[in-house]
């Protein structure tokens, strides 16, 4: 199902994660410290020991420290999502994957060692604080509508607001925080390093949510007179926005590639039980009724794994990716969607129970399409794009 690595190397990563995923962390989803809001602390620490003996971790970050290319992570992190809690033991999980990427591209040296290096070895968790309660007019979608506040003191920055649906918060050591930083005809944000946890940074719910895979779920936090130095300013002032396209871009691909992983073993699970369950006497996959859903299942995986590649292309190819990685998140993630609950259908009653990891899958993979940008504001900005492009005589692509 999934298609060939583009290089050697990554081949042989790709064949270790997924050797170790199926073999060491799959037996660990029946785990009771699988909770609601993800896995515990005290499991992760036990698989990502466990991962580092086998020599994946944070195996798309190459000894050296450089990256592999977005093709051959494709390939790594596919195989990384066979299962919820694989991404999450060898390191290769959101929002981490997403914050160790940006840190890579704007810190400082200093920011690096500080707050990179524990991310990489897979001894902290980080979390990025962009996301604010629509109840009070804050920015989801989109992010000019920031409303937590950073202001300059002396030679601190001041900061003050609320967020929510912040993944990962709780238990994270490493905090990226969005704020707005100028007003005006064009909103102005930077984003600010901080440690955590922090007396200025409250946790005030963990909110209850469809998915429960993430480390420390999503929660709700208020920003209380959150006093930053200046030398914690990732990249530059006022240029947080920018640094934002420069994170999701490659980080909604990322979630691609880790929810294909995951679709791919529900439909490995549908089809071993399509093959050997039985009813009105033959095999459930030779009543059209399965088998063609079985059919559109590969139909639909082949077409997203195409699709992830491509855009990885894009991206190694040095172009921003920003339209790609939206035509990507919408097709794949509608897909999977559409594989997962296939597979829940096929399965009846055992579809909808706990004894597999399937319909694990299919909240997750509901979730994936609203999280990083749902599928109807990807829609509409490309359909921005599409207007401009046409009306300026730029040829279709």
């Amino acid at each position: 199902m999934f298609t060939p690595c583009p290089t050697e190397r990554s081949r042989v990563i790709a064949d270790r994660v997924e050797r170790f995923v199926r073999d060491v962390v799959v037996p660990y989803e029946a785990d009771p410290r699988c909770t609601a809001h993800g896995p515990t602390s005290e499991l992760i620490d036990e698989m990502r020991a466990k991962a580092r003996a086998a020599g994946v971790m944070t195996p798309h970050i190459l000894p050296d420290g450089s990256h592999l290319t977005q093709l051959e992570t494709a390939a790594v992190l596919k195989r990384s999502g066979l299962s919820p809690l694989g991404p999450v033991a060898v390191n290769t999980m959101a929002p981490d994957e997403g914050n160790m990427f940006l840190l890579g591209k704007v810190g400082t040296p200093a920011q690096k060692q500080r707050f990179l290096e524990p991310l990489v070895r897979g001894e902290a968790r980080s979390a990025f604080f962009m996301t604010e309660p629509a109840e009070e007019g804050g920015a989801g979608s989109d992010p000019s509508m920031l409303q937590t506040t950073a202001t300059q003191d002396g030679g601190d920055w001041m900061i003050r607001g609320r967020k929510k649906f912040i993944t990962g918060a709780e238990g994270a050591r490493v905090g990226i925080v969005m704020a707005r930083t100028g007003d005006g005809e064009h909103a102005q944000a930077t984003m600010f390093l901080v440690d955590l946890p922090h007396p200025a940074i409250r946790l005030e719910r963990v909110i209850d949510t469809i998915d429960s895979s993430m480390p420390g779920g999503h929660a709700q936090i208020l920003l209380d007179d959150l006093r930053v130095p200046a030398d914690q300013v990732l990249g530059e002032v006022n240029e947080g926005f920018r640094y934002a396209q420069v994170r999701l871009s490659p980080a909604r691909l990322s979630h691609c590639m880790r929810w294909f992983g995951g679709t791919v073993r529900a439909d490995e699970i549908a089809r071993a039980y399509a093959t050997t369950r039985k009813a009105f006497g033959k095999l459930l996959i030779d009543h059209e009724g399965v088998g063609f859903m079985l059919a559109e299942n590969l139909i639909d995986l082949q077409q997203a794994a195409l699709m992830i590649d491509w855009c990885a292309g894009v991206l190694d190819g040095g172009a921003a990716g920003t339209a790609e990685s939206s035509m990507a998140k919408v097709a794949v993630s509608e897909a999977l969607y559409r594989v997962a609950d296939r597979c829940v259908q096929i399965m009846g009653g055992l579809g909808v129970s706990r004894d597999t990891i399937v319909e694990q899958i299919l909240r997750e993979v509901r979730a994936f399409r609203i999280y990083d940008g749902p599928t109807e504001v990807h829609k509409w900005s490309l359909a921005k794009k599409i207007k401009r492009d046409t009306l300026a005589g730029t040829p279709a692509r």
